[in-house]
């Protein structure tokens, strides 16, 4: 098993270059094996759209939870540090433009050495959406050619790419990423279509706040996806997110589950640093790879 840490957006500022350094260099110093960013480009304060994490309907990334841009925050990080991996989780690759998008990853990926991990998703704020100037309603489709426009600019030297939304032909994009395959895809989220695009087109599976018989039935929808798709399903690995809890940790190891996400429990870091020890002495170590 992997362990990766969630940034600290509750608990600390994260805007703070020199905060957001030092959480970074604790957290490889400790042992993690990566860092994760979440994305928002902006919240609204009256959204109605539900959050589909929490029985509440609300998000716990409400208006005043300062989020810096994932990208930008990672590039930050990846200056301080030297082994660690940056990940987003997750990033909404609907907002964006792909073209733009996959020369900002690929620059990052090889200014970092090859440490990124591109974890996407459709998002679930339809007012985040317009506000961007998006069509929340075509947000599948659409990530679904972003991902493939993306992994044309990445490969190919000279790339063209002909779908309903994004089109291009002939066209050059440098920096390639570091990665020689390109930068690994997670797909995040929660619903059977989210399974079943990560067996069709990611690196790996993200399931968000999915446990139990319900993530069974994700998992396998996802390998029979990628059975479908002459993809072996072995190696799409898997992330999940989970509390810090032994028995729980080994029910996620049997499921298949490659990669286990913590949120830290403070941030501050003069006691962080003890709590992040004794995780890894307890946990981390116990059920290393």
């Amino acid at each position: 098993m992997k362990f990766g840490i969630m940034a600290p957006y509750v608990q600390g500022p994260l805007e703070d270059g020199e905060y957001a350094a030092k959480f970074a260099r604790l957290a490889e110093d400790t042992g993690f094996e990566s860092i994760w960013a979440v994305d928002h480009a902006v919240m609204c304060p009256d959204y109605e759209s539900r959050y589909p994490y929490d029985p509440s309907g609300r998000s716990p990334f409400h208006e005043n939870v300062i989020q810096p841009d994932p990208l930008t925050w990672l590039g930050w990080v990846a200056a301080h540090t030297q082994r660690i991996k940056l990940g987003t989780g997750i990033l909404i690759l609907p907002l964006r433009n792909p073209v733009v998008l996959a020369k900002t990853v690929a620059s990052l990926d090889r200014l970092s050495r090859g440490r990124l991990l591109l974890g996407v998703g459709v998002g679930w704020v339809r007012e985040e959406a317009e506000a961007a100037g998006t069509d929340f309603n075509t947000r599948g489709k659409r990530c679904d050619e972003y991902i493939e426009a993306m992994r044309a600019l990445w490969r190919e030297p000279v790339s063209s790419y002909k779908g309903e939304h994004v089109q291009f032909e002939r066209v050059v994009s440098q920096p390639k990423p570091a990665q020689e395959a390109g930068v690994p895809i997670l797909i995040g989220g929660h619903s059977p279509a989210a399974a079943r695009r990560a067996g069709r087109l990611g690196d790996g599976f993200y399931p968000l706040g999915v446990f139990g018989e319900e993530l069974d039935v994700l998992l396998a929808t996802m390998r029979e996806a990628a059975r479908e798709a002459g993809r072996n399903p072995e190696e799409i690995g898997v992330t999940a997110v989970g509390a810090p809890k032994p028995a729980l940790i080994e029910s996620l190891a049997k499921q298949g589950v490659e990669r286990v996400l913590i949120s830290p429990s403070s941030g501050n870091l003069e006691t962080l640093g003890t709590s992040l020890e004794t995780f890894q002495r307890e946990i981390g170590e116990p059920f290393a790879d």
